[in-house]
């Protein structure tokens, strides 16, 4: 496929739909390697590598971070197809691919992901950065889908508060109708993906399935320009751990 063709819709809207982009072996192969991460080795991670819906309930896990060490995942680092979509939408050379992470809802999730922008956690200055969610099973309004604020990215990173969900920290203090109208709700079948620009303002519902979950699997990448805003970082930082132990009780 020819990613270049689309930046234009990338730059205008602040995040593009990649029909197809794993499928067959791949995605079949990607599928099992999550799925033998979890049963050997969620169990052995610390707190901060696994998130879970309940503890108690292993069913209930809802996100994973710093899956680099497993080989498996490294390689997506290092991928010709995944780096190719990014140095596209980018339009600079790639400084660093960051992750992957694995992100789920399963079901009768009773959290929201709270409205917000990635580089309100990244950063990144200038804002040259994106990440790449790949849906691992279909994606739809029932099960959660990704929300989008079209045109979001270009108005800078907004101010962000606490939020009450383990794994987002903080989300936007002021979401309101003129947001909500430019809401695109993003339907994905297993394979897909969305890329998205790391100002782009964007939540998720509850997912309201009985029987389905919503796995998917996402790398984030920056471009050569970015630095970190070292002053932007410690506050952020300091910000995740107060959320840690206000969360832990």
């Amino acid at each position: 496929m020819n990613y270049d063709a689309l930046k234009t819709d990338y730059d205008r809207d602040g995040f593009v739909v990649v029909r197809d982009f794993v499928t067959g072996d791949a995605l079949a192969e990607l599928r099992q390697n999550i799925d033998r991460y979890i049963r050997e080795i969620v169990p052995t991670l610390p707190e901060t590598h696994a998130f879970y819906q309940d503890r108690s309930r292993p069913e209930t896990l809802k996100q994973l971070q710093f899956m680099e060490a497993y080989p498996s995942f490294s390689e997506f680092r290092e991928s010709a197809h995944w780096r190719r979509l990014a140095l596209a939408l980018l339009g600079e050379e790639i400084g660093e691919v960051l992750g992957p992470e694995w992100f789920n809802k399963p079901p009768n999730t009773v959290h929201m992901t709270p409205p917000h922008q990635d580089n309100f956690y990244f950063c990144w200055r200038p804002p040259s950065v994106l990440t790449i969610w790949l849906a691992l099973e279909n994606v739809d309004e029932e099960n959660g889908c990704l929300r989008y604020v079209r045109g979001s990215h270009t108005g800078g990173v907004r101010p962000h508060v606490a939020s009450t969900v383990l794994g987002f920290s903080q989300t936007l203090s002021e979401y309101g109708p003129e947001d909500e109208a430019r809401e695109v709700m993003i339907e994905l079948q297993a394979g897909d993906a969305v890329a998205h620009h790391g100002n782009t303002v964007h939540r998720a519902d509850p997912n309201r399935s009985t029987t389905r979950h919503r796995p998917a699997f996402a790398l984030v990448v920056n471009g050569v320009s970015a630095e970190k805003d070292a002053e932007a970082q410690v506050s952020y930082e300091a910000n995740k751990a107060r959320h840690r132990e206000t969360l832990a009780g």
